[in-house]
């Protein structure tokens, strides 16, 4: 889930090197180690749960992605359950007390349907006095107009090769969807990679309705990685919220 565009074998070990020095895991690391059992939804390398297992955490670590390429990186680390799937192919009965979507993986449920089904096996996988924290940006920040070719990123992969990563934003953006392409090239390779995605972007209302007819209510909301207030301004919607009766 992270991001789909990761999905081929070929791109799944650019993702950590891609993404190093994130700013999440160290507002959601304490939350895990806090937590008796644990599911990462779209948890791509499983990064996270590993750290976790790293500084000590015993109890129920569990990773969910939809993409066997990122699993076979996270499989690295035995003592984590990985399931391949997503929350429309499995559930959980109160099995964790900590649900986390991170790396704005929850911007990937497009449609209104799969959001409810999503935040349904959620609601159900959470024990009475479970927590969902996740976040996503926050439209009016409009973090896609910085998505262009102006910006493009060099990553080194595993086998040493030089990677480029340059990202175009399609337009007009419609009905909060937001799609865009990841080209891929590298001296090493015969032939670029392009891959198309799509994002949500639901504002604060939106959110809250949708949580709230999962039975999910909204705890606390931050607007950064600090615990900054949530404005207009900020960059993110990070939301803690808990299972209703």
């Amino acid at each position: 889930m992270v991001d789909r565009l990761f999905s081929e074998a070929s791109l799944a070990e650019l993702y950590d090197p891609m993404t190093a020095g994130r700013e999440d895991f160290a507002f959601y690391l304490p939350l895990v180690m806090s937590a008796r059992a644990v599911l990462d939804v779209g948890c791509g390398t499983g990064e996270l749960l590993r750290l976790a297992r790293e500084a000590g955490h015993t109890g129920r670590l569990c990773g969910l992605d939809p993409a066997e390429a990122m699993l076979d990186v996270a499989r690295a680390r035995p003592d984590i359950e990985w399931v391949l799937g997503d929350l429309s192919s499995v559930s959980w009965d109160e099995g964790f007390d900590l649900v986390v979507m991170t790396g704005h993986a929850f911007q990937v449920l497009l449609g209104d349907e799969e959001l409810r089904v999503a935040l349904a096996a959620i609601r159900s996988a959470l024990t009475e006095d479970g927590r969902f924290v996740f976040e996503t940006r926050n439209p009016p920040a409009r973090a896609w107009e910085q998505w262009t070719t102006g910006h493009p990123v060099e990553i080194i992969g595993a086998s040493g090769a030089v990677v480029r990563m340059e990202r175009e934003v399609e337009t007009p953006v419609e009905d909060g969807l937001v799609s865009f392409t990841h080209t891929f090239t590298s001296p090493a390779w015969d032939r670029p990679e392009v891959s198309r995605s799509t994002l949500r972007f639901l504002d604060v209302a939106g959110l809250s309705s949708f949580l709230a007819a999962a039975g999910l209510l909204v705890e606390e909301q931050f607007g950064d990685w600090a615990s900054g207030p949530l404005t207009d301004a900020s960059p993110e919607i990070i939301t803690i919220a808990r299972r209703t009766a």
